[in-house]
């Protein structure tokens, strides 16, 4: 068993999650600017493009995952005055980030943290109008668990957008995405971030996730329905859309 696989298991598989984020935190997006070429920052655009909040009714959003709050930033500025956004991270290192990054937009009096686990939100029933995961729903040790949460905040009407790493459906180019996905991510993380553990892992949870219809079918099973996903970059990374209705 090697170092990687004995951290894993000494620790659980949240809990090296949990370790792997908070040593990543304050280099997360500069390392997903090297990693993706700043092709990230276009899949990102496209989801809250197809999200499309109303400008003229405000909103809720519950961003589970969204620490560093990318995503939050973006839905906030496409929204209409006075949407909100809650903000769900497991990692207090990633939140901290957050909230210093929103802090410098002076966007926090509309933004809410809260560290909690995907898979048992603090919310109540049908709170939120929308609810989006991106780049964090791979992390979590019960995916279904997490869709079941998902659909169950959400209100009658609402909107579940999750982007994550998916399966390249292009030819060739898949095997190039795995070369440089082995060789290249971890040797940036040990550059950047002066470790290459986390980026190992973060490869490595890229493959274990389930291709686009499987997730789509997970979503299904977890009530949504008008269920869809558009593929980016040949398949490289992939939105899931569902509506609970």
């Amino acid at each position: 068993m090697s170092a990687y696989d004995h951290k894993i298991e000494s620790l659980g598989f949240q809990g090296f999650v949990n370790t792997v984020f908070g040593r990543v935190a304050t280099r997360y997006d500069l390392m997903n600017d090297l990693m993706s070429g700043g092709v990230h920052r276009l899949w990102k655009a496209a989801a809250i493009n197809w999200l499309a909040p109303s400008r003229s009714t405000p909103s809720l959003l519950i961003d589970v995952a969204g620490g560093t709050g990318d995503i939050t930033r973006r839905f906030l500025r496409a929204a209409g005055p006075g949407s909100k956004s809650v903000i769900c991270d497991i990692s207090g290192e990633m939140m901290e980030e957050g909230e210093r990054r929103l802090a410098d937009e002076h966007a926090l009096g509309h933004v809410r943290f809260v560290q909690a686990n995907a898979e048992s939100l603090p919310f109540k029933d049908n709170t939120s109008d929308f609810y989006t995961i991106s780049f964090g729903i791979r992390n979590v040790p019960g995916i279904q668990s997490a869709l079941n949460e998902a659909f169950r905040v959400l209100k009658p009407g609402g909107r579940f957008l999750c982007l994550e790493f998916s399966r390249v459906e292009v030819p060739f180019l898949d095997s190039i995405y795995h070369t440089y996905s082995d060789a290249v991510i971890p040797a940036l993380g040990r550059v950047v971030a002066g470790d290459a553990e986390p980026y190992r892992y973060l490869v490595d949870s890229i493959r274990k996730f389930p291709d686009q219809r499987r997730f789509a079918r997970m979503m299904e099973t977890a009530g949504f329905s008008r269920v869809q996903y558009r593929n980016l970059s040949g398949g490289i990374a992939a939105i899931h859309s569902g509506i609970k209705v």
